[in-house]
Order: C-alpha cells, then sequence, then structure tokens
C-alpha cells in the first residue's frame, strides 16, 4: 500500500465526516424556506450530534450485545463504502476498494445491523420499523442492483474509481445514457437515505415510520453514531451522483492548493443537490405503503433499457 492511498484513506474518511451534517441540515433548510419558515441554522446537525455525544447510553433490559454493537457496526460499514467513493482526489485502486459488488454488501451489512437493532429491543415500534425497512428492501435491493449493473455496462468496469477518471476525462457528460442512470440513481438516493416520499426522517409517528422506528431505541453515543451513520451514506450516494453527472472537481495532483479547491467544489456540488432533494421533497407527499413499488420501477425500467442498449449496441 503506497503513501498515497493511505493519505486517500484518510483525507476522503476526514471529509465525509465532517460535511455530511452539513448537507443534512442545508436540506431542512431548503424545505423550511419552502414552507415560509426561517428554518434551523445550517449547523444545527453538528450540535445535536455534540449534544447527543455528551448524554448516556441507556440499553433496554429486553435487549442483547446486538443493540450495544449495531451503531458501530453500521458506522464502520459506512465509512469504509464511503472509500469507494473518491470526494477528493482518485487514487490507484488497491484491493477491492472501489468495486460495485462489494460496496453493495457494506450497504446491506448496515441495513442488516439496523434491522437486528430494531427488534433486539423488543418494542412494538421498532419491530414494525424493521419489518417495513426488510419488505422494502426486498423490493428495492434487485433494483439497485440493475442499476448498478447499468453502471457497469456504460463504462465497461465494476470499480467506481475508474469510473470516475472515465467521466473526468471526457468532460462534461450529457449522454442519454447517462441521464437515464442519473434518475435511477437520484431515486435510489432517496429510498436508501428513507426520505420522502419513501419515508419522513423527521416524524416519529407510528404510522409512518420506518428508520426512526429501527433507531428509537437508541440513544447518547449510539444515536450520535446512527444519525452520523445515515448522513454519511446519504454524502457518499450524492457524490456517486453527483461526480458522475457534473465530473469535475476532484484534484488530480497531491497538492494543498488542489485539495482545498477540491473540497470547497465538493461542498458546492453537494450543497446545489442538497437542494435539489429539499424542494423535492417540499413538492410532493409521503406515498403509501403499497404505492412504493411504482417509483422504484421507474430506476429498474430506466437501468434495464439501458442495459438492453449497451448489449445491442
Amino acid at each position: 500500500m503506497n503513501f498515497d492511498f493511505i493519505l486517500y484513506l484518510i483525507i476522503n474518511t476526514l471529509v465525509v465526516v465532517a460535511i455530511s451534517p452539513l448537507f443534512v441540515s442545508l436540506i431542512k433548510k431548503v424545505k423550511a424556506w419552502t414552507q415560509g419558515r426561517q428554518g434551523p441554522s445550517v449547523f444545527q446537525t453538528y450540535f445535536s450530534l455534540i449534544k447527543l455525544l455528551k448524554k448516556e447510553v441507556i440499553y433496554s433490559p429486553n435487549s442483547s450485545w446486538i443493540m450495544q454493537v449495531t451503531p458501530f457496526v453500521t458506522m464502520a460499514a459506512i465509512l469504509v463504502a464511503a472509500l469507494f467513493v473518491p470526494l477528493v482526489f482518485v487514487p490507484e485502486p488497491i484491493g477491492g476498494i472501489g468495486n460495485i459488488i462489494l460496496f453493495l454488501y457494506l450497504l446491506v451489512l448496515a441495513r442488516f445491523f439496523m434491522a437486528l437493532a430494531g427488534l433486539d429491543a423488543g418494542s412494538s415500534f421498532g419491530g414494525m420499523g424493521s419489518s417495513r425497512e426488510m419488505s422494502i428492501s426486498s423490493i428495492i435491493e434487485p433494483t439497485t442492483v440493475i442499476v448498478f449493473a447499468a453502471l457497469a455496462f456504460v463504462f465497461k468496469t465494476l470499480n467506481i474509481f475508474d469510473m470516475f477518471v472515465l467521466t473526468s476525462g471526457s468532460g462534461l457528460p450529457a449522454t442519454p445514457t447517462l441521464i437515464l442512470i442519473g434518475i435511477s440513481l437520484f431515486i435510489i438516493l432517496i429510498v436508501e437515505t428513507s426520505r420522502i416520499p419513501v419515508d419522513n426522517p423527521e416524524t416519529h409517528l407510528e404510522l409512518t415510520m420506518i428508520h426512526e422506528g429501527m433507531v428509537l431505541e437508541q440513544s447518547g453515543r449510539n444515536l450520535a453514531l446512527m444519525e452520523l451513520s445515515a448522513a454519511v451514506k446519504m454524502t457518499v450516494l450524492m457524490m456517486l451522483l453527483i461526480n458522475l453527472m457534473v465530473p469535475f472537481g476532484l484534484a488530480t495532483t497531491l497538492t494543498l492548493a488542489g485539495m482545498l479547491i477540491a473540497v470547497i467544489v465538493l461542498v458546492v456540488k453537494g450543497s446545489i443537490l442538497a437542494g435539489i432533494i429539499g424542494l423535492f421533497e417540499s413538492s410532493m407527499a409521503k406515498k403509501r405503503f403499497f404505492q412504493l413499488p411504482s417509483l422504484f420501477a421507474m430506476a429498474f425500467f430506466f437501468s434495464t433499457l439501458i442495459i438492453i442498449i449497451e448489449v445491442f449496441s
């Protein structure tokens, strides 16, 4: 393992942890503006995480070791998955880092432990949230596989690093296939991060909550880790989408100036996409549970069409 790759591991992890809460707050801010409210500060998520880190961790008497390890396993899986999506610069990939299949397995690992923790506490809300999460997962995961398979067919590689190199070398992409992939990835982003119209991450109503139901029994440091891992996951999927569709800003050399410019461009592009997500959520209501497959079907259809085009072209 060379020095550049070690530096990449450190910088990518620090950057994604540092900026992820900002994008969560920006989405809330945009949604508040559309409703005629001032909304929270863009730093409110940072303040909330710091406050949670200072609070006591309390476990349900019905819980086991699963509840204790889930926040750490989830955070570790998401941070490793974040290494698969370059945020500042693209190094030479080593081992399996950058492989799409392993990337998807890491996301599934985090979801699996989160669902287990929801069941482990023995509460009806947690069990209901886990049940709903697994029901949605059984529908969306095949669609996610097809979307990422379409990516592999278009770029002729399974490595995300190579995809970023190809897009950055070809300038601003405007091909119909990439536009369709962008729409599919946006749908995956909304579903994987449990946002409207799939779920409302700001509610605790037992009739609607999915993600919140699974973390309802978490507290203190553990809840902070769960919230931060959800923010990091959203940022990773956002950067995967935006760096493929708008491929500029990644540093080409390991210089301080190049890194600073790359971070600034990253924040600007992420803020724009966060604003789009906020407007998208504000333009519609949460869908009924049995209406969700129609949303997934759009991503499935576009991705299948891309694969057919690539196979027969």
